[in-house]
Protein backbone atom coordinates (compact mmCIF):
# COMPACT_ATOMS: atom_id res chain seq x y z
CA UNK A 1 0.00 0.00 0.00
CA UNK A 2 2.66 2.22 0.71
CA UNK A 3 4.63 1.56 -2.87
CA UNK A 4 1.36 2.39 -4.76
CA UNK A 5 1.25 5.97 -2.33
CA UNK A 6 4.82 6.65 -3.32
CA UNK A 7 4.27 5.71 -6.78
CA UNK A 8 1.03 8.20 -6.76
CA UNK A 9 3.23 10.69 -5.40
CA UNK A 10 6.61 10.38 -7.91
CA UNK A 11 3.70 10.49 -10.91
CA UNK A 12 2.34 14.03 -9.25
CA UNK A 13 5.62 15.49 -9.03
CA UNK A 14 6.58 14.59 -12.58
CA UNK A 15 3.58 16.12 -14.23
CA UNK A 16 3.59 19.08 -12.00
CA UNK A 17 7.49 19.63 -13.12
CA UNK A 18 6.26 18.85 -16.51
CA UNK A 19 3.45 21.23 -16.74
CA UNK A 20 5.53 23.59 -14.84
CA UNK A 21 8.51 23.18 -17.65
CA UNK A 22 6.18 23.81 -20.70
CA UNK A 23 4.62 26.79 -19.23
CA UNK A 24 7.82 28.20 -18.34
CA UNK A 25 8.94 27.78 -22.26
CA UNK A 26 5.33 29.12 -23.68
CA UNK A 27 6.06 32.61 -21.74
CA UNK A 28 9.94 32.73 -23.00
CA UNK A 29 9.36 31.41 -26.50
CA UNK A 30 11.07 34.00 -28.69
CA UNK A 31 8.14 34.05 -31.32
CA UNK A 32 5.59 35.14 -28.93
CA UNK A 33 7.64 38.35 -27.81
CA UNK A 34 9.03 39.51 -30.95
CA UNK A 35 5.40 39.00 -33.01
CA UNK A 36 3.06 42.23 -32.21
CA UNK A 37 -0.48 41.16 -30.98
CA UNK A 38 -2.73 40.87 -33.57
CA UNK A 39 -5.42 42.86 -32.31
CA UNK A 40 -5.79 45.11 -29.24
CA UNK A 41 -6.81 42.92 -25.86
CA UNK A 42 -9.67 44.15 -23.59
CA UNK A 43 -8.38 44.93 -20.24
CA UNK A 44 -11.58 43.60 -18.41
CA UNK A 45 -11.26 39.68 -20.68
CA UNK A 46 -7.41 39.78 -19.94
CA UNK A 47 -8.35 39.94 -16.30
CA UNK A 48 -11.25 37.77 -16.62
CA UNK A 49 -9.11 34.95 -17.97
CA UNK A 50 -6.03 35.90 -15.19
CA UNK A 51 -9.05 35.17 -12.61
CA UNK A 52 -10.19 31.98 -14.08
CA UNK A 53 -6.86 30.63 -14.59
CA UNK A 54 -5.81 31.50 -11.12
CA UNK A 55 -9.66 30.14 -9.67
CA UNK A 56 -8.39 26.69 -11.87
CA UNK A 57 -5.25 25.95 -10.05
CA UNK A 58 -7.21 27.03 -6.77
CA UNK A 59 -9.54 24.08 -7.37
CA UNK A 60 -6.80 21.85 -8.33
CA UNK A 61 -4.67 22.30 -5.20
CA UNK A 62 -7.54 21.55 -3.36
CA UNK A 63 -8.69 18.55 -5.00
CA UNK A 64 -5.00 17.88 -4.81
CA UNK A 65 -5.26 18.42 -0.77
CA UNK A 66 -8.39 16.63 -0.54
CA UNK A 67 -7.11 13.64 -2.63
CA UNK A 68 -3.86 13.02 -0.71
CA UNK A 69 -5.71 13.95 2.89
CA UNK A 70 -8.49 10.99 1.91
CA UNK A 71 -5.95 8.52 0.88
CA UNK A 72 -3.67 9.18 4.06
CA UNK A 73 -6.58 8.66 6.50
CA UNK A 74 -7.83 5.81 4.74
CA UNK A 75 -4.47 3.94 4.77
CA UNK A 76 -4.40 4.92 8.72
CA UNK A 77 -7.30 3.76 9.61
CA UNK A 78 -6.27 0.24 7.56
CA UNK A 79 -3.27 0.02 9.30
CA UNK A 80 -4.69 1.19 12.80
CA UNK A 81 -7.27 -2.26 12.16
CA UNK A 82 -4.61 -4.59 10.50
CA UNK A 83 -2.19 -3.51 14.00
CA UNK A 84 -5.29 -4.71 16.35
CA UNK A 85 -4.14 -7.38 18.64
CA UNK A 86 -6.56 -10.06 18.56
CA UNK A 87 -6.89 -13.81 21.02
CA UNK A 88 -6.66 -16.66 19.70
CA UNK A 89 -7.36 -20.06 21.71
CA UNK A 90 -6.65 -23.21 20.30
CA UNK A 91 -8.63 -26.39 21.40
CA UNK A 92 -6.66 -29.72 21.27
CA UNK A 93 -9.07 -33.39 21.23
CA UNK A 94 -6.38 -34.05 23.95
CA UNK A 95 -5.84 -31.59 26.25
CA UNK A 96 -8.36 -30.31 28.51
CA UNK A 97 -7.16 -26.05 28.77
CA UNK A 98 -7.00 -24.41 25.35
CA UNK A 99 -3.82 -22.72 24.25
CA UNK A 100 -3.89 -18.46 24.20
CA UNK A 101 -2.06 -16.76 21.80
CA UNK A 102 -2.07 -12.90 21.23
CA UNK A 103 -2.15 -12.38 17.36
CA UNK A 104 -1.90 -9.08 15.26
CA UNK A 105 -4.83 -9.64 12.77
CA UNK A 106 -2.72 -8.82 9.53
CA UNK A 107 -0.74 -11.77 10.79
CA UNK A 108 -3.92 -14.27 10.45
CA UNK A 109 -4.21 -16.60 7.98
CA UNK A 110 -7.11 -19.29 7.24
CA UNK A 111 -5.09 -21.66 9.12
CA UNK A 112 -2.09 -20.10 10.34
CA UNK A 113 -0.91 -17.39 12.50
CA UNK A 114 2.22 -15.38 13.68
CA UNK A 115 2.40 -14.50 17.08
CA UNK A 116 3.59 -11.67 18.67
CA UNK A 117 6.60 -13.07 19.94
CA UNK A 118 7.06 -14.02 16.56
CA UNK A 119 6.04 -17.95 16.39
CA UNK A 120 4.70 -19.27 13.51
CA UNK A 121 1.78 -21.59 14.24
CA UNK A 122 -0.04 -24.12 11.81
CA UNK A 123 -3.76 -25.27 13.26
CA UNK A 124 -3.66 -28.90 12.39
CA UNK A 125 -7.11 -29.86 11.00
CA UNK A 126 -8.12 -32.02 14.39
CA UNK A 127 -8.01 -29.01 16.00
CA UNK A 128 -10.38 -26.21 17.29
CA UNK A 129 -9.17 -22.52 16.94
CA UNK A 130 -11.35 -19.09 18.43
CA UNK A 131 -10.86 -15.88 17.92
CA UNK A 132 -11.82 -13.10 20.10
CA UNK A 133 -11.22 -9.36 19.35
CA UNK A 134 -12.73 -9.52 15.39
Amino acid sequence: MLGKLLLTLAVMIIAFFFVRQRDMKEKSSPARTTLPPARPVNKAVEQEGHNLSADMRLGAYMFLVLVVGLGTTLYYFQWQDDHSILTVRLHSDGQTEAIVYQVYKFQMAERSFTTLEGILVTVASSERMEVEGL
